[in-house]
C-alpha cells in the first residue's frame, strides 16, 4: 500500500507540508507557471504537469492526464517500482503539489483511477491565499474579525450579491485584470471607498497589506497572481448605488416597528392599483422613447414587486430568491432551443413550441383549461384577444382577417337594431359583440387591439388640439360653433397634420 498525499499549497506553504513534499520518492508539482511555486525553491526536475496543460485539447482531457500520471506512479511504487528522485532517503510515499484546493475533477478521476488495495489518498488542508490575505489584513487591524469572506475569483467580480459581505478577490494578476475588477465593483462602491490590497512577500513567507482608494487599484506598479484584493463590508443604504438586496432592505425596514405607518398597513389587494398604475407608466415611458424616464418608472414597478415579496416574507411564504428561481426555471424550461438541443428554424415556431411547453408545464389538458389560465383581470380587449388565440389553437377561427370581417358590419347593424330597440342591456350586448369581432380582425392581422385603439385615441387627442388651436387662432370658441362649423376645422387640422 503507497500513501499518495495531496497537499494544497495556499499563500503559505507550512514547513511540515513542504518537508513531506520533498521527501516524497514521488513527486509532482501542478506547474511551475505560478510566482508563488517558483518562490518555493522547489529541486531542479521537479515533474510538473506544464506539459500536459499545453497538451490537452479540453479541460476533461487535461484533468485524467494529471490523474493518470499520478496515480500510475503511484502503483508502480505499490508494485515494488523505485519512482523516487533521491535514492535510499526518499520516504515510501507520493505527492502531488496543487496550487490551492484540488481540482475536484482531477480528485475524482484518481479515485476511479487508483486501486483502494494498493494507492490510499489523503488531501491535506490548506489555507488558501484569501484566508491568508485576510488572517494579514486581521493582524494589522484593517478589518473586523467578525465579517463573513465570500472569495471570488477577478473574473467573477460582477457576481457580488452585497456590500455587506466582506469580499477576497484573487488571481489580479495583470492591470487590466485589476481595471476589470475596478469596473465591476464601482457599481456598488464609490470611487474613494477604501479597500486592501495584500501582496506577497518577497520572501513569500507572509502579506504586505496596502491600503488603496478604488480608483487607484489599477495603478499599482507590478502585479502577482497571489494577490488578493480585500474589499471591507458596506452598509447597503450608505452607498450611492444599490443592489436589488438593497431594495429589499429598504422595504423590510419600512414596514417593520418604527417604520412607516402607510407602508405597514398595506396589503396585495391595496397595491393592487398601484401595481397597475405603474405597469402603465413603464408603458408610457416606451411609448415616449425616453430611456431616463423608462429607467426610473422600471424603479418604480420595481418597487410594487419587492413590497409584495416582502409582504410574503413576512409570513415566510416565499422570499425574492424564490421569485427569481421560479421564472429562471421556466425561461430555461420553455427555451429549449437554447438550452437544450431543440432545434427552431424561426420565430413563429419559437411562440408554438412556447404554448406547448406552456400547457405541458400547467397541465392543461384542454381548451376549456387553457381559457380558465387568462387572468379576468385582464384589459378586456386583451382578454378578448388571448380567449381568441386560445381557441385559434384548435383550429376554431376564422381562416384571414377579410374572412371575419363581414362579421363587424353584421354586428354594427345589430347596435343599429338595439340602438332603435332602445334597450340598455341589449345596446350594450351588442356593442360588446362589434368590440369582440372587431377583435378578431386585428388578431388575424397580428395587430394589438390595445396598442390600437391607444394609438387611435392620441390622434383623436392629437387633432382635436390642434383643432382648437386654429378655431382660437381665428378669435372663435367651441362653444360658440355649430357642429358642422366644428368639422370644417377638424378637416383642417387633419391637413396640417398630414402635411407635417
Amino acid at each position: 500500500m503507497i500513501d499518495l498525499y495531496i497537499i494544497q499549497a495556499g499563500a503559505e506553504l507550512p514547513s511540515d507540508r513542504k518537508e513531506l513534499f520533498l521527501s516524497a520518492e514521488a513527486r509532482f508539482v501542478q506547474t511551475f507557471e505560478h510566482p508563488f511555486i517558483k518562490r518555493l525553491g522547489l529541486p531542479e526536475g521537479t515533474p510538473s504537469m506544464d506539459d500536459l496543460y499545453a497538451e490537452s485539447e479540453d479541460y476533461d482531457e487535461l484533468n485524467r492526464a494529471i490523474a493518470g500520471r499520478v496515480i500510475e506512479t503511484a502503483e508502480f511504487m505499490a508494485s515494488g517500482g523505485y519512482a523516487g528522485l533521491i535514492p535510499n532517503e526518499g520516504r515510501r510515499c507520493a505527492a502531488y503539489l496543487t496550487l490551492g484546493r484540488v481540482n475536484p475533477d482531477v480528485l475524482s478521476a484518481m479515485r476511479d483511477m487508483a486501486d483502494a488495495g494498493k494507492v490510499n489518498i489523503e488531501v491535506l488542508p490548506f489555507m488558501s491565499f484569501a484566508e491568508s490575505a485576510y488572517s494579514a489584513a486581521l493582524s494589522y487591524g484593517h478589518i473586523g474579525g467578525q465579517e463573513i469572506m465570500t472569495e471570488l475569483p477577478a473574473n467573477r467580480a460582477a457576481r457580488i450579491s452585497s456590500t455587506e459581505a466582506l469580499y477576497a478577490i484573487t488571481e489580479i494578476d495583470s492591470a487590466l485584470m485589476a481595471s476589470e475588477v475596478k469596473l465591476a465593483l464601482s457599481e456598488y462602491y464609490p470611487d474613494e471607498y477604501e479597500v486592501y490590497f495584500a501582496i506577497p512577500a518577497p520572501d513569500g513567507s507572509c502579506y504586505e497589506i496596502k491600503t488603496r482608494r478604488l480608483y487607484e487599484i489599477d495603478r499599482l506598479a507590478d502585479y502577482d497572481a497571489a494577490s488578493v484584493l480585500l474589499v471591507p463590508p458596506a452598509k447597503d443604504m450608505d452607498l450611492p448605488r444599490h443592489s436589488v438586496e438593497g431594495l429589499m432592505e429598504v422595504m423590510r425596514r419600512l414596514r417593520a416597528p418604527g417604520g412607516c405607518p402607510w407602508d405597514a398597513e398595506q396589503t396585495h389587494e391595496s397595491l393592487k392599483k398601484n401595481l397597475l398604475e405603474e405597469s402603465w407608466e413603464v408603458i408610457d415611458a416606451i411609448d415616449r422613447n425616453d430611456p431616463d424616464d423608462l429607467c426610473e418608472e422600471l424603479g418604480d414597478l420595481l418597487m410594487q414587486i419587492a413590497f409584495h415579496v416582502v409582504i410574503e416574507e413576512e409570513r415566510a411564504s416565499f422570499s425574492l430568491r424564490d421569485v427569481a428561481t421560479g421564472i429562471t426555471n421556466k425561461m430555461i424550461f420553455r427555451h429549449p432551443h437554447v438550452f437544450g438541443n431543440v432545434h427552431v428554424e424561426n420565430s413563429d415556431e419559437v411562440l408554438v413550441n412556447w404554448e406547448k411547453l406552456k400547457k405541458e408545464e400547467k397541465h392543461q389538458r384542454s381548451v376549456a383549461s387553457a381559457m380558465d389560465s387568462v387572468p379576468k383581470s385582464f384589459p378586456s380587449l386583451l382578454r378578448a384577444y388571448k380567449i381568441q388565440k386560445k381557441a385559434a389553437d384548435v383550429g376554431f377561427d376564422w381562416s384571414s382577417a377579410e374572412e371575419a370581417l363581414p362579421k363587424v358590419y353584421e354586428e354594427a347593424d345589430e347596435v343599429m337594431d338595439a340602438l332603435t330597440e332602445g334597450s340598455p342591456e341589449r345596446i350594450e350586448d351588442e356593442l360588446g359583440d362589434l368590440f369582440f369581432a372587431a377583435v378578431n380582425v386585428a388578431r388575424l392581422k397580428r395587430v394589438d387591439p390595445d396598442l390600437a385603439l391607444t394609438a387611435a385615441t392620441d390622434k383623436f387627442e392629437r387633432r382635436f388640439k390642434l383643432t382648437e388651436k386654429l378655431i382660437l387662432e381665428d378669435g372663435k370658441r367651441f362653444e360658440d360653433m355649430t357642429l358642422p362649423e366644428m368639422d370644417e376645422y377638424w378637416e383642417r387640422a387633419k391637413e396640417e397634420e398630414n402635411k407635417a
